[in-house]
C-alpha cells in the first residue's frame, strides 16, 4: 500500500511538470517602441500595452503584422493620445480581448462607436481589478500627463473627444512579480507612495522628454522616490522631440544601485 501510494504521487507529480504545472516561467516582455509593450505572463497570459505598432516609426517591420501577435487576452491603455491608443481596438476586436482604460476614455470609445462597453473594463485610480482572474491584479495610479481622443467624426473631420486622466498602472502577475508601467508622466510627489504601497519589482518609465520625463528629471524620481531595483526606459526616440537616451538616463543616476534594462526594438526580455 505505501509502495502504491509512493508512485501515485510520483505519477502526479510528472504530470504536474509536463503541464507546466508546479514549474513556474518568469514574465516575458517584449517591447515595440516608444510605450508598447507586449506581456506573457508566468500562466501564460499575453497582455498588450499601449499597442501603438502599425503606424510606430521605429516598430521593427517584421513586427507589423499584428496576425503575428498571436493570441491576446487582454489590452491596456494609459491614455488617450494616439501613440497609445495605437492598435488597441483592432487588437481587442480581433481576439475578442477586454481593454482595460480609464471610465471616461472607455465612455468615449464606446460614443463613437470603436467598440462596444462589453468589451471595456472601465476603471479608475486605487481600485484593483481582476479582470483575467483572480491571479493578475491591475490597479490604475496617477500620472501627470493629458489625455484626449483623436477621431475622425461623421463628416470625416478630425476632432477631439473626451481622453479622462492620464493613468498609470501596477499589474501584479500570477507568482507576484509586480511591474510597474508609468504611462506618460512628469515627476509626482506620490511616486513615493507608489513605491512603499505597491513595491514593484521594475518600472517601465519614459525618458524622451518634452511631453514627459526626460532622462534627469527620470533619474531624480528612481533615486529620491520610487527607488526601483529594476528600470525599463521607455518612450524615447521615437519622433524628434523625444531625444533622451538611456545613457543620459544611466549617467543622471550615476552610482544609484538601479539595474538599467536598456531593451532593443522588438526585443525580448524575461523578468522575474
Amino acid at each position: 500500500m505505501f509502495i502504491r501510494k509512493i508512485m501515485g504521487a510520483v505519477s502526479a507529480l510528472a504530470f504536474l511538470l509536463v503541464a507546466g504545472i508546479g514549474s513556474p516561467q518568469a514574465a516575458e516582455i517584449q517591447w515595440f517602441g516608444q510605450s508598447a509593450l507586449k506581456i506573457t505572463t508566468p500562466g501564460g497570459k499575453v497582455i498588450m500595452v499601449d499597442p501603438f505598432i502599425t503606424k510606430n516609426p521605429k516598430t521593427p517591420k517584421e513586427l507589423k503584422d499584428l496576425s503575428k501577435l498571436g493570441k491576446v487576452d487582454l489590452v491596456m491603455i494609459t491614455h488617450g493620445h494616439g501613440d497609445h491608443v495605437g492598435d488597441s481596438v483592432a487588437i481587442a476586436k480581433a481576439n475578442n480581448a477586454k481593454i482595460v482604460l480609464n471610465a471616461d476614455m472607455g465612455r468615449t470609445f464606446a460614443t463613437i462607436g470603436w467598440i462596444g462597453m462589453k468589451q471595456l473594463v472601465r476603471i479608475n485610480k486605487s481600485g484593483p481589478v481582476t479582470p483575467l482572474g483572480p491571479g493578475i491584479t491591475i490597479t490604475m495610479v496617477h500620472a501627470e500627463h493629458s489625455s484626449e481622443v483623436s477621431y475622425k467624426n461623421d463628416g470625416g473631420k478630425d476632432t477631439m473627444g473626451p481622453g479622462g486622466e492620464p493613468a498609470g498602472y501596477i499589474l501584479k502577475l500570477e507568482d507576484g512579480y509586480t511591474i510597474y508601467l508609468a504611462g506618460d508622466t512628469g515627476v509626482f510627489g506620490d511616486m513615493k507612495f507608489i513605491a512603499e504601497y505597491y513595491k514593484p519589482d521594475v518600472a517601465f518609465l519614459p525618458i524622451g522628454g518634452w511631453f514627459t520625463m526626460d532622462p534627469v528629471h527620470a533619474a531624480y524620481a528612481v533615486k529620491n522616490l520610487l527607488k526601483t531595483k529594476t528600470v525599463v526606459p521607455i518612450h524615447y526616440g521615437t519622433f524628434g522631440a523625444l531625444k533622451g537616451t538611456p545613457a543620459e538616463f544611466k549617467a543622471a543616476l550615476g552610482n544609484f544601485p538601479t539595474n538599467v534594462v536598456d531593451m532593443k526594438l522588438g526585443e525580448t526580455r524575461t523578468f522575474k
